[in-house]
Protein backbone atom coordinates (compact mmCIF):
# COMPACT_ATOMS: atom_id res chain seq x y z
CA UNK A 1 0.00 0.00 0.00
CA UNK A 2 1.44 3.33 -0.63
CA UNK A 3 -0.45 7.20 0.45
CA UNK A 4 0.49 8.87 -2.81
CA UNK A 5 3.09 10.94 -1.05
CA UNK A 6 5.77 11.55 -3.47
CA UNK A 7 9.19 10.94 -1.56
CA UNK A 8 11.55 11.34 -4.49
CA UNK A 9 11.73 11.95 -8.56
CA UNK A 10 13.87 9.53 -10.09
CA UNK A 11 15.46 9.81 -13.23
CA UNK A 12 15.25 6.45 -15.72
CA UNK A 13 18.80 5.26 -16.36
CA UNK A 14 18.32 2.36 -18.75
CA UNK A 15 15.66 0.51 -20.44
CA UNK A 16 15.53 -3.37 -21.73
CA UNK A 17 12.83 -4.03 -24.14
CA UNK A 18 11.75 -7.83 -23.50
CA UNK A 19 9.25 -9.85 -24.84
CA UNK A 20 6.60 -9.51 -22.87
CA UNK A 21 8.00 -7.11 -20.62
CA UNK A 22 10.39 -4.27 -19.76
CA UNK A 23 13.34 -3.97 -17.32
CA UNK A 24 13.93 -0.48 -15.79
CA UNK A 25 16.79 0.83 -14.18
CA UNK A 26 15.91 4.08 -11.93
CA UNK A 27 18.08 6.32 -10.29
CA UNK A 28 16.84 6.76 -6.77
CA UNK A 29 19.33 7.65 -3.87
CA UNK A 30 16.51 8.20 -1.27
CA UNK A 31 14.72 5.24 -2.29
CA UNK A 32 17.45 3.19 -2.26
CA UNK A 33 18.91 3.96 1.28
CA UNK A 34 17.12 1.58 2.79
CA UNK A 35 15.46 -0.76 -0.01
CA UNK A 36 16.02 -4.40 -0.34
CA UNK A 37 15.24 -7.22 -2.94
CA UNK A 38 11.66 -7.48 -3.05
CA UNK A 39 10.46 -4.45 -1.76
CA UNK A 40 7.50 -2.54 -3.26
CA UNK A 41 8.44 0.51 -4.58
CA UNK A 42 5.52 3.24 -6.96
CA UNK A 43 7.07 4.22 -10.16
CA UNK A 44 4.48 6.78 -11.02
CA UNK A 45 1.95 5.23 -9.10
CA UNK A 46 2.57 1.86 -10.55
CA UNK A 47 3.80 -0.64 -7.65
CA UNK A 48 7.03 -2.84 -8.97
CA UNK A 49 8.77 -4.99 -7.07
CA UNK A 50 13.07 -4.41 -6.87
CA UNK A 51 14.32 -6.82 -8.68
CA UNK A 52 18.20 -5.63 -8.21
CA UNK A 53 20.14 -3.05 -6.55
CA UNK A 54 23.29 -0.85 -6.76
CA UNK A 55 24.34 2.40 -4.65
CA UNK A 56 21.92 4.67 -6.09
CA UNK A 57 20.16 2.86 -8.38
CA UNK A 58 17.65 0.14 -8.43
CA UNK A 59 15.98 -2.23 -11.46
CA UNK A 60 12.26 -3.73 -11.78
CA UNK A 61 10.59 -5.69 -13.92
CA UNK A 62 7.34 -4.45 -15.80
CA UNK A 63 5.11 -6.90 -16.95
CA UNK A 64 3.06 -7.04 -20.38
CA UNK A 65 -0.36 -6.01 -17.50
CA UNK A 66 1.35 -3.15 -16.44
CA UNK A 67 2.29 -1.96 -19.72
CA UNK A 68 -0.89 -2.23 -21.06
CA UNK A 69 -2.85 -0.52 -18.14
CA UNK A 70 -0.31 2.17 -17.51
CA UNK A 71 2.04 4.95 -19.18
CA UNK A 72 5.50 3.11 -18.43
CA UNK A 73 5.66 2.22 -21.95
CA UNK A 74 6.32 5.66 -23.27
CA UNK A 75 9.24 6.12 -20.23
CA UNK A 76 12.43 7.04 -22.26
CA UNK A 77 16.04 7.33 -21.04
CA UNK A 78 16.28 10.46 -19.18
CA UNK A 79 12.38 10.49 -18.02
CA UNK A 80 11.54 11.57 -14.37
CA UNK A 81 9.67 9.45 -12.11
CA UNK A 82 7.53 9.90 -9.41
CA UNK A 83 8.64 7.25 -6.28
CA UNK A 84 7.06 6.17 -3.29
CA UNK A 85 8.39 3.48 -1.00
CA UNK A 86 5.52 1.29 0.69
CA UNK A 87 3.51 2.12 3.89
CA UNK A 88 4.55 1.47 6.86
CA UNK A 89 2.41 1.00 9.72
CA UNK A 90 3.93 3.83 11.86
CA UNK A 91 3.71 5.83 8.61
CA UNK A 92 1.27 8.90 8.62
CA UNK A 93 -1.52 9.18 6.31
CA UNK A 94 -1.34 11.96 4.61
CA UNK A 95 -2.93 11.20 1.09
CA UNK A 96 -4.99 8.45 0.77
CA UNK A 97 -4.72 4.23 0.89
CA UNK A 98 -3.71 3.46 -2.53
CA UNK A 99 -2.51 -0.15 -4.18
CA UNK A 100 -0.34 0.97 -7.18
CA UNK A 101 -2.40 -0.96 -9.24
CA UNK A 102 -3.33 1.52 -12.41
CA UNK A 103 -7.00 1.67 -13.63
CA UNK A 104 -6.30 3.60 -16.45
CA UNK A 105 -3.87 6.04 -17.97
CA UNK A 106 -5.61 9.51 -19.00
CA UNK A 107 -4.28 12.78 -21.05
CA UNK A 108 -4.32 16.49 -19.67
CA UNK A 109 -6.04 18.09 -21.81
CA UNK A 110 -5.69 22.16 -19.99
CA UNK A 111 -3.69 23.75 -17.57
CA UNK A 112 -5.01 26.95 -16.06
CA UNK A 113 -2.45 28.87 -14.04
CA UNK A 114 -3.85 31.02 -11.01
CA UNK A 115 -1.66 33.22 -8.93
CA UNK A 116 -1.34 30.87 -5.80
CA UNK A 117 -1.77 27.34 -7.81
CA UNK A 118 -2.78 25.58 -11.05
CA UNK A 119 -5.66 24.21 -12.25
CA UNK A 120 -4.67 20.82 -14.33
CA UNK A 121 -7.85 19.35 -16.06
CA UNK A 122 -7.34 15.49 -17.84
CA UNK A 123 -9.63 13.15 -19.28
CA UNK A 124 -11.97 10.45 -17.77
CA UNK A 125 -13.07 6.98 -19.06
CA UNK A 126 -16.65 6.81 -19.08
CA UNK A 127 -16.60 3.56 -16.65
CA UNK A 128 -14.04 5.12 -14.34
CA UNK A 129 -16.22 8.08 -13.71
CA UNK A 130 -18.74 7.31 -11.15
CA UNK A 131 -15.74 6.52 -9.11
CA UNK A 132 -14.32 9.71 -9.03
CA UNK A 133 -16.06 12.75 -7.28
CA UNK A 134 -15.71 16.46 -6.23
CA UNK A 135 -13.48 16.69 -3.20
CA UNK A 136 -12.63 13.14 -3.75
CA UNK A 137 -9.29 11.26 -3.66
CA UNK A 138 -7.49 10.26 -7.26
CA UNK A 139 -3.93 9.10 -7.91
CA UNK A 140 -2.48 10.81 -10.92
CA UNK A 141 0.66 9.17 -11.53
CA UNK A 142 1.37 8.38 -7.81
CA UNK A 143 0.19 11.77 -6.45
CA UNK A 144 -2.50 11.78 -4.31
CA UNK A 145 -4.50 14.54 -5.27
CA UNK A 146 -8.49 15.87 -4.45
CA UNK A 147 -10.46 16.23 -7.17
CA UNK A 148 -11.77 20.12 -7.55
CA UNK A 149 -14.01 19.99 -9.95
CA UNK A 150 -15.71 16.55 -12.14
CA UNK A 151 -17.35 16.16 -15.61
CA UNK A 152 -18.80 13.40 -17.56
CA UNK A 153 -15.48 13.02 -19.64
CA UNK A 154 -13.04 14.99 -17.32
CA UNK A 155 -11.93 15.69 -13.63
CA UNK A 156 -9.36 19.05 -11.98
CA UNK A 157 -7.52 19.17 -9.40
CA UNK A 158 -5.76 22.20 -8.48
CA UNK A 159 -2.05 21.74 -7.87
CA UNK A 160 0.01 24.26 -5.22
CA UNK A 161 3.71 25.06 -5.77
CA UNK A 162 5.23 22.39 -3.52
CA UNK A 163 3.22 19.19 -5.75
CA UNK A 164 4.36 21.39 -9.42
CA UNK A 165 7.81 21.17 -7.59
CA UNK A 166 8.43 18.24 -5.83
CA UNK A 167 6.50 15.68 -7.87
CA UNK A 168 6.57 14.76 -12.17
CA UNK A 169 3.13 16.84 -12.37
CA UNK A 170 4.94 20.37 -12.99
CA UNK A 171 7.01 19.28 -16.17
CA UNK A 172 4.03 17.99 -17.73
CA UNK A 173 2.59 19.59 -21.20
CA UNK A 174 -1.27 19.37 -22.41
CA UNK A 175 -1.39 15.64 -24.65
CA UNK A 176 1.39 14.33 -22.43
CA UNK A 177 -0.44 10.93 -20.70
CA UNK A 178 -0.64 9.77 -16.82
CA UNK A 179 -1.58 6.88 -15.09
CA UNK A 180 -5.01 7.27 -13.00
CA UNK A 181 -5.56 5.15 -9.72
CA UNK A 182 -9.45 5.73 -8.22
CA UNK A 183 -9.65 5.26 -4.53
CA UNK A 184 -10.34 1.66 -4.14
CA UNK A 185 -12.96 2.34 -1.40
CA UNK A 186 -15.56 3.36 -4.02
CA UNK A 187 -14.67 -0.13 -5.77
CA UNK A 188 -15.45 -2.23 -2.91
CA UNK A 189 -18.87 0.38 -1.32
CA UNK A 190 -20.32 -0.24 -5.30
CA UNK A 191 -19.38 -3.98 -4.70
CA UNK A 192 -21.22 -4.75 -1.77
CA UNK A 193 -23.78 -2.12 -2.58
CA UNK A 194 -24.17 -4.80 -5.95
CA UNK A 195 -24.00 -7.40 -4.23
CA UNK A 196 -26.92 -6.86 -1.40
CA UNK A 197 -28.91 -5.63 -4.46
CA UNK A 198 -28.77 -8.78 -5.91
CA UNK A 199 -29.43 -11.00 -2.65
CA UNK A 200 -32.22 -8.99 -2.20
CA UNK A 201 -33.49 -9.39 -6.00
CA UNK A 202 -33.23 -13.61 -5.33
CA UNK A 203 -34.86 -13.41 -1.57
CA UNK A 204 -37.68 -11.71 -3.80
CA UNK A 205 -38.32 -14.31 -6.26
CA UNK A 206 -38.44 -17.34 -3.67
Amino acid sequence: MFTGLVEEVGKVASLQVLDDALRIEITAPLIVEDAQLGDSIAVNGVCLTVADLADSAFWADVMQESLDRSALGQLKTGSPVNLERALLPTTRLGGHLMQGHVDSTARLVGRRPSEHWEVFRFSLLEQLARYVVEKGSIAVSGTSLTVSAVGPDWFEVSLIPTTLRDTILGTIEVGDVVNLEVDVLAKYVEKMLDTRSTSTSEQGLN
